[in-house]
Protein backbone atom coordinates (compact mmCIF):
# COMPACT_ATOMS: atom_id res chain seq x y z
CA UNK A 1 0.00 0.00 0.00
CA UNK A 2 1.07 3.68 -0.61
CA UNK A 3 0.13 6.94 -0.97
CA UNK A 4 1.19 8.55 -3.90
CA UNK A 5 -2.10 7.55 -6.17
CA UNK A 6 -3.16 11.06 -6.44
CA UNK A 7 -6.48 9.65 -8.89
CA UNK A 8 -7.77 8.73 -6.02
CA UNK A 9 -7.02 11.30 -3.56
CA UNK A 10 -8.38 13.83 -5.44
CA UNK A 11 -11.06 12.32 -7.00
CA UNK A 12 -13.62 14.21 -5.22
CA UNK A 13 -12.76 17.43 -6.50
CA UNK A 14 -13.18 18.96 -9.53
CA UNK A 15 -10.74 20.95 -12.10
CA UNK A 16 -11.88 24.22 -10.03
CA UNK A 17 -11.86 23.00 -6.63
CA UNK A 18 -8.56 21.23 -7.09
CA UNK A 19 -6.88 24.72 -8.88
CA UNK A 20 -8.08 26.71 -5.90
CA UNK A 21 -6.17 23.85 -3.12
CA UNK A 22 -3.24 24.43 -5.80
CA UNK A 23 -3.35 28.04 -5.26
CA UNK A 24 -4.08 28.20 -1.56
CA UNK A 25 -0.71 25.58 -0.86
CA UNK A 26 1.10 27.87 -2.92
CA UNK A 27 0.41 30.84 -0.65
CA UNK A 28 0.93 29.11 1.93
CA UNK A 29 4.78 27.35 0.95
CA UNK A 30 5.73 31.08 1.16
CA UNK A 31 6.77 31.71 5.00
CA UNK A 32 6.45 35.59 4.58
CA UNK A 33 3.17 35.92 1.95
CA UNK A 34 1.44 33.29 4.35
CA UNK A 35 2.37 35.57 7.93
CA UNK A 36 1.01 38.31 5.91
CA UNK A 37 -2.25 37.25 4.81
CA UNK A 38 -2.82 35.65 8.43
CA UNK A 39 -2.48 38.79 9.95
CA UNK A 40 -4.12 41.09 7.54
CA UNK A 41 -7.34 38.55 7.79
CA UNK A 42 -7.11 38.57 11.08
CA UNK A 43 -7.11 42.60 11.43
CA UNK A 44 -10.03 42.91 8.82
CA UNK A 45 -12.28 40.74 10.68
CA UNK A 46 -11.50 43.15 14.14
CA UNK A 47 -11.77 46.31 12.10
CA UNK A 48 -15.16 45.00 10.30
CA UNK A 49 -14.27 44.73 6.95
CA UNK A 50 -16.10 43.30 4.41
CA UNK A 51 -13.75 40.36 3.85
CA UNK A 52 -16.47 37.58 4.70
CA UNK A 53 -16.90 36.94 1.36
CA UNK A 54 -13.13 36.10 0.14
CA UNK A 55 -12.22 33.88 3.24
CA UNK A 56 -15.71 32.08 2.94
CA UNK A 57 -14.32 31.08 -1.14
CA UNK A 58 -10.39 30.54 -0.36
CA UNK A 59 -9.41 29.24 3.53
CA UNK A 60 -12.89 28.48 4.27
CA UNK A 61 -13.72 26.58 1.62
CA UNK A 62 -10.69 24.56 1.51
CA UNK A 63 -10.88 23.62 5.59
CA UNK A 64 -14.50 23.95 6.53
CA UNK A 65 -17.41 22.07 4.86
CA UNK A 66 -20.05 25.12 5.67
CA UNK A 67 -21.56 27.70 7.76
CA UNK A 68 -24.54 25.04 8.44
CA UNK A 69 -25.35 21.97 9.13
CA UNK A 70 -26.70 22.01 5.97
CA UNK A 71 -24.17 22.81 4.05
CA UNK A 72 -22.23 20.21 5.97
CA UNK A 73 -24.67 17.97 5.10
CA UNK A 74 -23.69 18.43 1.43
CA UNK A 75 -19.59 18.10 2.03
CA UNK A 76 -20.12 14.91 3.84
CA UNK A 77 -22.27 13.19 1.38
CA UNK A 78 -19.90 14.00 -1.29
CA UNK A 79 -17.11 12.14 0.81
CA UNK A 80 -19.39 9.87 1.46
CA UNK A 81 -19.62 8.70 -2.23
CA UNK A 82 -15.85 7.90 -1.55
CA UNK A 83 -16.54 5.53 1.82
CA UNK A 84 -15.16 8.34 3.38
CA UNK A 85 -17.02 9.19 6.85
CA UNK A 86 -16.61 12.36 8.48
CA UNK A 87 -16.20 14.06 12.11
CA UNK A 88 -18.52 16.76 12.47
CA UNK A 89 -17.20 20.13 14.77
CA UNK A 90 -19.37 23.15 15.14
CA UNK A 91 -16.09 25.15 15.32
CA UNK A 92 -16.55 27.97 17.92
CA UNK A 93 -14.38 28.13 20.59
CA UNK A 94 -13.13 29.76 23.75
CA UNK A 95 -16.66 31.27 24.68
CA UNK A 96 -16.87 33.07 28.30
CA UNK A 97 -20.45 33.75 29.35
CA UNK A 98 -22.85 30.98 30.60
CA UNK A 99 -25.33 32.37 27.74
CA UNK A 100 -22.59 31.31 24.82
CA UNK A 101 -22.02 28.17 26.81
CA UNK A 102 -25.82 27.05 26.85
CA UNK A 103 -26.53 28.32 23.02
CA UNK A 104 -23.35 25.71 22.24
CA UNK A 105 -24.28 22.90 24.00
CA UNK A 106 -27.76 23.37 21.99
CA UNK A 107 -26.07 23.52 18.90
CA UNK A 108 -24.06 20.48 19.56
CA UNK A 109 -27.44 18.36 20.83
CA UNK A 110 -29.06 19.23 17.22
CA UNK A 111 -25.49 17.87 15.75
CA UNK A 112 -25.82 14.57 17.62
CA UNK A 113 -29.89 14.55 16.37
CA UNK A 114 -28.34 15.36 12.93
CA UNK A 115 -25.42 12.97 13.02
CA UNK A 116 -27.76 9.74 14.04
CA UNK A 117 -29.78 10.10 10.80
CA UNK A 118 -26.35 9.97 9.30
CA UNK A 119 -24.34 6.62 9.10
CA UNK A 120 -21.74 8.29 7.42
CA UNK A 121 -21.06 10.74 10.38
CA UNK A 122 -19.93 8.45 13.15
CA UNK A 123 -18.53 11.05 15.68
CA UNK A 124 -18.87 14.47 16.78
CA UNK A 125 -16.03 16.46 17.94
CA UNK A 126 -15.82 19.04 21.05
CA UNK A 127 -13.88 21.19 23.00
CA UNK A 128 -14.22 21.74 27.05
CA UNK A 129 -13.71 25.08 26.42
CA UNK A 130 -16.45 25.56 24.42
CA UNK A 131 -18.39 24.96 27.15
CA UNK A 132 -16.50 26.11 30.61
CA UNK A 133 -14.43 29.59 31.29
CA UNK A 134 -10.43 28.68 30.45
CA UNK A 135 -10.04 30.39 34.11
CA UNK A 136 -12.35 27.85 35.64
CA UNK A 137 -11.19 24.95 33.92
CA UNK A 138 -6.88 25.97 34.88
CA UNK A 139 -8.20 26.63 38.83
CA UNK A 140 -9.43 22.91 38.41
CA UNK A 141 -6.04 21.64 36.78
CA UNK A 142 -4.04 23.32 39.71
CA UNK A 143 -6.40 21.52 42.37
CA UNK A 144 -7.20 25.04 44.24
CA UNK A 145 -10.32 25.11 46.05
CA UNK A 146 -13.61 26.71 44.29
CA UNK A 147 -15.60 28.91 46.03
CA UNK A 148 -19.72 28.34 45.97
CA UNK A 149 -20.20 30.01 42.87
CA UNK A 150 -17.29 28.50 40.93
CA UNK A 151 -18.56 25.18 42.57
CA UNK A 152 -22.25 25.68 40.82
CA UNK A 153 -20.38 26.69 37.89
CA UNK A 154 -18.19 23.69 37.49
CA UNK A 155 -21.35 21.27 38.05
CA UNK A 156 -23.37 23.71 35.10
CA UNK A 157 -20.28 22.60 33.00
CA UNK A 158 -20.11 18.86 34.31
CA UNK A 159 -24.36 18.74 33.25
CA UNK A 160 -23.52 19.86 29.83
CA UNK A 161 -20.74 17.37 29.00
CA UNK A 162 -23.20 14.66 30.62
CA UNK A 163 -25.89 15.91 28.57
CA UNK A 164 -24.34 15.93 25.30
CA UNK A 165 -22.73 12.31 26.21
CA UNK A 166 -26.65 10.94 26.87
CA UNK A 167 -27.60 11.57 23.84
CA UNK A 168 -24.50 10.74 21.60
CA UNK A 169 -25.16 7.20 23.99
CA UNK A 170 -28.69 7.09 22.76
CA UNK A 171 -27.96 8.04 19.59
CA UNK A 172 -25.28 5.48 18.42
CA UNK A 173 -22.64 8.34 17.99
CA UNK A 174 -19.58 8.58 19.50
CA UNK A 175 -17.78 12.23 20.93
CA UNK A 176 -13.96 12.90 20.77
CA UNK A 177 -13.08 15.05 22.92
CA UNK A 178 -10.30 17.32 22.26
CA UNK A 179 -6.90 18.10 24.31
CA UNK A 180 -6.49 21.55 25.39
CA UNK A 181 -3.83 23.58 27.02
CA UNK A 182 -1.63 21.67 29.03
CA UNK A 183 -2.21 23.67 32.22
CA UNK A 184 -5.55 23.12 31.80
CA UNK A 185 -5.68 19.02 30.81
CA UNK A 186 -6.06 17.64 33.70
CA UNK A 187 -9.34 19.25 34.48
CA UNK A 188 -10.29 18.10 30.35
CA UNK A 189 -9.12 14.21 31.36
CA UNK A 190 -11.42 14.21 34.16
CA UNK A 191 -14.22 15.09 32.43
CA UNK A 192 -13.59 12.58 30.02
CA UNK A 193 -13.00 9.70 31.87
CA UNK A 194 -16.07 10.63 34.18
CA UNK A 195 -17.88 10.47 30.93
CA UNK A 196 -16.58 6.92 30.13
CA UNK A 197 -16.61 5.47 32.85
CA UNK A 198 -20.58 6.22 33.12
CA UNK A 199 -20.88 5.56 28.88
CA UNK A 200 -18.26 2.93 27.82
CA UNK A 201 -19.23 0.01 29.53
CA UNK A 202 -20.88 -1.39 26.36
CA UNK A 203 -19.47 0.63 23.73
CA UNK A 204 -16.50 3.58 22.82
CA UNK A 205 -18.79 6.08 23.05
CA UNK A 206 -16.35 8.74 24.88
CA UNK A 207 -12.85 9.09 23.50
CA UNK A 208 -10.15 11.10 25.47
CA UNK A 209 -7.18 12.86 23.46
CA UNK A 210 -3.81 12.15 24.17
CA UNK A 211 -1.30 14.76 22.48
CA UNK A 212 2.34 12.36 21.98
CA UNK A 213 4.01 15.71 21.48
CA UNK A 214 4.46 15.98 25.16
CA UNK A 215 6.55 13.75 27.22
CA UNK A 216 4.10 12.33 29.39
CA UNK A 217 1.56 11.52 27.25
CA UNK A 218 2.41 7.83 26.26
CA UNK A 219 2.43 7.09 30.19
CA UNK A 220 -0.64 8.53 30.90
CA UNK A 221 -2.45 6.86 28.43
CA UNK A 222 -1.88 3.55 29.19
CA UNK A 223 -2.10 4.47 32.79
CA UNK A 224 -5.76 5.50 31.32
CA UNK A 225 -5.96 2.12 30.14
CA UNK A 226 -5.58 1.07 33.65
CA UNK A 227 -7.70 2.76 35.35
CA UNK A 228 -10.71 1.58 32.24
CA UNK A 229 -9.86 -2.16 33.08
CA UNK A 230 -10.07 -1.71 36.59
CA UNK A 231 -13.27 0.25 36.13
CA UNK A 232 -14.80 -2.19 33.77
CA UNK A 233 -15.00 0.12 30.84
CA UNK A 234 -13.55 0.82 27.21
CA UNK A 235 -10.88 3.24 26.68
CA UNK A 236 -11.63 5.37 23.62
CA UNK A 237 -8.17 6.63 22.44
CA UNK A 238 -7.48 9.37 20.07
CA UNK A 239 -3.95 10.11 19.84
CA UNK A 240 -2.31 12.73 18.04
CA UNK A 241 0.89 14.26 17.57
CA UNK A 242 -0.89 17.53 18.91
CA UNK A 243 -0.74 21.48 18.48
CA UNK A 244 0.01 24.39 21.29
CA UNK A 245 3.61 23.49 20.56
CA UNK A 246 5.16 26.84 20.37
CA UNK A 247 2.69 28.58 22.63
CA UNK A 248 3.87 25.39 25.69
CA UNK A 249 7.46 26.22 25.11
CA UNK A 250 6.81 29.73 25.86
CA UNK A 251 4.72 29.45 28.58
CA UNK A 252 7.28 27.49 30.44
CA UNK A 253 10.45 29.46 29.22
CA UNK A 254 8.81 32.27 30.75
CA UNK A 255 7.04 30.80 34.31
CA UNK A 256 10.38 28.53 34.94
CA UNK A 257 8.75 25.36 34.85
CA UNK A 258 9.73 21.85 32.93
CA UNK A 259 8.91 22.09 29.25
CA UNK A 260 6.15 19.63 28.30
CA UNK A 261 7.07 18.96 25.02
CA UNK A 262 9.16 16.22 23.52
CA UNK A 263 12.78 17.27 23.21
CA UNK A 264 12.35 16.95 19.52
CA UNK A 265 10.15 15.32 16.44
CA UNK A 266 11.92 11.93 16.58
CA UNK A 267 10.60 11.31 19.95
CA UNK A 268 7.33 12.55 19.17
CA UNK A 269 6.94 9.85 16.53
CA UNK A 270 8.25 7.29 18.03
CA UNK A 271 5.62 7.97 21.43
CA UNK A 272 2.79 8.18 18.97
CA UNK A 273 3.88 4.93 17.05
CA UNK A 274 4.36 3.03 20.40
CA UNK A 275 1.37 4.14 21.63
CA UNK A 276 -1.12 2.91 18.36
CA UNK A 277 1.19 -0.16 19.00
CA UNK A 278 0.30 -0.67 22.40
CA UNK A 279 -3.91 0.10 21.71
CA UNK A 280 -3.78 -2.47 18.62
CA UNK A 281 -2.15 -4.77 21.41
CA UNK A 282 -4.91 -4.14 23.37
CA UNK A 283 -7.34 -3.33 20.94
CA UNK A 284 -10.32 -5.70 22.61
CA UNK A 285 -10.68 -2.89 25.48
CA UNK A 286 -9.44 -0.11 23.66
CA UNK A 287 -11.17 1.88 20.86
CA UNK A 288 -8.56 3.35 19.00
CA UNK A 289 -8.84 6.68 16.80
CA UNK A 290 -5.60 7.62 15.09
CA UNK A 291 -5.82 11.26 14.01
CA UNK A 292 -2.27 11.50 11.97
CA UNK A 293 -1.06 13.53 8.30
CA UNK A 294 1.72 10.96 9.03
CA UNK A 295 2.78 8.23 6.22
CA UNK A 296 5.21 6.29 7.86
CA UNK A 297 2.81 6.19 10.85
CA UNK A 298 -0.03 5.51 8.70
CA UNK A 299 1.97 2.57 6.96
CA UNK A 300 3.22 0.83 10.59
CA UNK A 301 -0.59 0.65 11.74
CA UNK A 302 -1.99 -0.57 8.39
CA UNK A 303 0.76 -3.28 8.93
CA UNK A 304 0.71 -3.63 12.89
CA UNK A 305 -3.41 -4.71 11.74
CA UNK A 306 -2.36 -6.98 8.82
CA UNK A 307 0.22 -8.68 11.31
CA UNK A 308 -2.22 -9.37 14.06
CA UNK A 309 -4.98 -10.81 11.92
CA UNK A 310 -7.53 -7.82 12.48
CA UNK A 311 -9.67 -7.01 10.39
CA UNK A 312 -9.20 -3.72 8.09
CA UNK A 313 -12.72 -2.04 9.36
CA UNK A 314 -12.76 -2.93 12.57
CA UNK A 315 -15.05 -1.26 14.77
CA UNK A 316 -12.07 -0.15 17.42
CA UNK A 317 -10.09 1.46 14.80
CA UNK A 318 -10.36 4.59 12.56
CA UNK A 319 -8.25 6.50 10.84
CA UNK A 320 -8.98 10.57 10.43
CA UNK A 321 -7.44 13.73 8.90
CA UNK A 322 -8.37 17.32 8.64
CA UNK A 323 -10.48 18.41 5.77
CA UNK A 324 -8.70 19.79 3.08
CA UNK A 325 -5.27 18.03 4.03
CA UNK A 326 -3.97 14.59 3.34
CA UNK A 327 -6.04 13.58 0.68
CA UNK A 328 -3.81 11.18 -0.62
CA UNK A 329 -4.00 9.44 2.96
CA UNK A 330 -7.60 9.45 3.57
CA UNK A 331 -8.80 8.26 0.01
CA UNK A 332 -6.08 5.46 -0.43
CA UNK A 333 -7.05 4.37 3.12
CA UNK A 334 -10.56 4.04 2.27
CA UNK A 335 -10.13 2.21 -0.87
CA UNK A 336 -8.70 -0.12 1.28
CA UNK A 337 -11.42 -0.58 3.16
CA UNK A 338 -9.95 1.07 6.28
CA UNK A 339 -12.59 2.85 8.62
CA UNK A 340 -10.99 6.57 7.54
CA UNK A 341 -13.00 10.17 7.97
CA UNK A 342 -12.17 13.89 7.79
CA UNK A 343 -12.80 16.03 10.61
CA UNK A 344 -15.12 18.76 9.19
CA UNK A 345 -15.33 21.67 11.02
CA UNK A 346 -18.66 23.73 10.23
CA UNK A 347 -19.99 27.19 11.54
CA UNK A 348 -20.14 31.06 10.47
CA UNK A 349 -16.37 31.88 9.20
CA UNK A 350 -16.54 34.73 11.46
CA UNK A 351 -16.52 32.36 14.53
CA UNK A 352 -14.23 29.78 13.08
CA UNK A 353 -11.60 32.09 11.88
CA UNK A 354 -9.36 31.00 14.45
CA UNK A 355 -9.53 27.56 13.51
CA UNK A 356 -8.46 28.86 9.64
CA UNK A 357 -5.56 30.66 11.15
CA UNK A 358 -4.45 27.44 12.71
CA UNK A 359 -4.74 25.69 9.63
CA UNK A 360 -2.62 28.29 7.53
CA UNK A 361 -0.11 28.61 10.43
CA UNK A 362 0.18 24.79 10.22
CA UNK A 363 1.20 24.34 6.99
CA UNK A 364 3.02 27.63 6.93
CA UNK A 365 5.36 25.95 9.84
CA UNK A 366 5.50 22.91 8.80
CA UNK A 367 7.28 23.50 5.38
CA UNK A 368 7.72 19.83 4.68
CA UNK A 369 3.84 18.74 5.01
CA UNK A 370 2.98 21.93 2.54
CA UNK A 371 4.90 21.40 -0.37
CA UNK A 372 4.19 17.48 0.44
CA UNK A 373 0.27 18.56 -0.55
CA UNK A 374 1.46 20.93 -3.33
CA UNK A 375 3.54 18.41 -4.66
CA UNK A 376 0.69 15.60 -5.28
CA UNK A 377 -1.67 18.55 -5.98
CA UNK A 378 0.79 19.64 -8.99
CA UNK A 379 0.87 15.47 -10.00
CA UNK A 380 -3.05 15.25 -10.19
CA UNK A 381 -3.13 18.82 -12.19
CA UNK A 382 -0.25 17.37 -15.04
CA UNK A 383 -2.58 13.70 -14.80
CA UNK A 384 -5.41 15.36 -16.10
CA UNK A 385 -4.35 17.57 -18.51
CA UNK A 386 -2.19 14.76 -19.50
CA UNK A 387 -5.36 12.46 -19.74
CA UNK A 388 -7.49 15.53 -21.72
CA UNK A 389 -5.18 15.72 -24.39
Amino acid sequence: MNFDNTEFAFQYKNKKELKLAQFLFKCMSIPWFAKLGIASTQMAFKLGLPIKGIVKQTLYKQFCGGETLEEAQHTAEKLSAHHVSVILDYGVEAKASEEEFEHTTEAFLNTIHFAASKDYIPFVSLKITGFARFALLEKIHEQKPLNTEEEKEALRVLARIDKICLLASQKNTAILIDAEESWIQQAVDDLADNMMEKYNKEKAVVYNTFQLYRHDRLAFMQKSHQKALQGKYILGSKIVRGAYMEKERNRAADLGYEDPIQASKQDTDRDFNEAATYCIKHIDTIALFIGTHNEWSCLKIVNDIIKNGIAKNHHHIHFSQLYGMSDNITFNLAKEHFNVSKYLPYGPVKDVIPYLMRRAQENTSVAGQTNRELNLINKEVARRKHGDS
